[in-house]
């Protein structure tokens, strides 16, 4: 079945999941990471490999952070980048999301980074674009509702791969509020494509998507046993609004089961990493003293993300 993200001679077009992308081409994209990494150390810290280019940042959700990442990454490759705050445009006055693409083609983009609410929306984007003969017109999912979070899931791979070399020896846990995170799916993805022989999802039933074993995990209702012996640790950001309710009792009661504290960070390997995608709620998911501590990288993730999603719009757009 031809995969809609590569183009019949395998160059990657669109980013838009780390489901059925090939091992091959995310090593690639890793490995096109790395001569990026070091450009925020140089006094000029740009390349010339998106110039003429122009990339429109839809965020059709809020994300601060994701946002200025691509926009960071965009600039440093030399493409004119465009912010769209959508809330405040068009579509607040019934346009469709198709019909703004339509409109912003006209306008001479060249890629679309894409975050929505929705899960989907990358890929009808991409599909409409393909279908009406704009497939020079790239599309990078930056958060599609529930589903996906690719450049976040390549750089969380990023950075095992740093720290740990190679993937097909690793225990990973998974921790915390797994059914509502795209960035999970992507990780998850990624780490199993990657072959890695143990990956776990820990957190309480309720914050478990069903059949998440059908993906290739093994799930822990228990904090402890879930962490045990790991190599890597990536905490999930466990979103205030969502523990009202029935899906859990007290923040205070899930910092007790399901919060990183030192004690049960001690139970994985003596050199375990820890990881967050951030935002991080401290004392909810993760204890200060282990945010803080010298088996955290969550400021790396941080920097690799930008070399990541340099990467990903170097790529589709032809360069290598």
């Amino acid at each position: 079945m031809h995969n809609p993200q590569l183009a019949a001679n395998g160059q990657l077009t669109h980013l838009l999941t780390l489901e059925g992308l090939p091992a091959p081409v995310i090593t690639h994209i890793l490995d096109s990471a790395t001569p990026f990494v070091s450009f925020g150390e140089r006094d000029v810290k740009k390349v010339p490999l998106l110039r003429g280019k122009a990339v429109f940042n839809l965020f059709f959700e809020n994300s601060t952070r994701t946002r200025t990442t691509f926009e960071i990454a965009a600039k440093r490759l030399s493409a004119d980048v465009i912010n769209l705050n959508i809330g405040a445009s068009s579509t607040a006055k019934g346009e469709s999301v198709l019909d703004t693409i339509d409109n912003l083609t006209a306008m001479d983009a060249d890629i679309f980074v894409v975050r929505h609410s929705e899960s989907g929306a990358a890929h009808l984007i991409a599909s409409h674009l393909n279908a009406t003969g704009r497939s020079h017109v790239h599309v990078v999912n930056a958060g599609d509702g529930r589903h996906q979070h690719p450049t976040q899931g390549l750089l969380d791979l990023y950075t095992i791969r740093h720290y740990k070399k190679a993937f097909t020896a690793l225990s990973v846990a998974v921790v915390g509020d797994v059914l509502h995170s795209r960035v999970a799916r992507s990780l998850i993805s990624g780490l199993t494509t990657l072959g890695t022989p143990d990956v776990r999802v820990v957190g309480p039933q309720t914050l478990i998507p069903t059949a998440v074993e059908s993906l290739g995990v093994r799930v822990c209702h228990d904090m402890r046993e879930g962490v045990a012996g790991c190599d890597v640790v990536v905490m999930l950001r466990l979103q205030n609004e969502r523990m009202k309710g029935a899906l859990l009792p007290s923040t205070g009661e899930y910092f007790q089961y399901y919060g990183l504290t030192p004690d049960k960070l001690a139970l994985a390997k003596p050199d375990a990493i820890v990881m967050h995608p951030g935002p991080m709620n401290r004392g909810v998911e993760i204890d200060s003293a282990v945010a803080d501590g010298a088996r955290a990288v969550i400021l790396p993730q941080v920097t690799f993300g930008i070399a990541v999603r340099m990467a990903v719009m170097s790529l589709i757009a032809g360069n290598g």
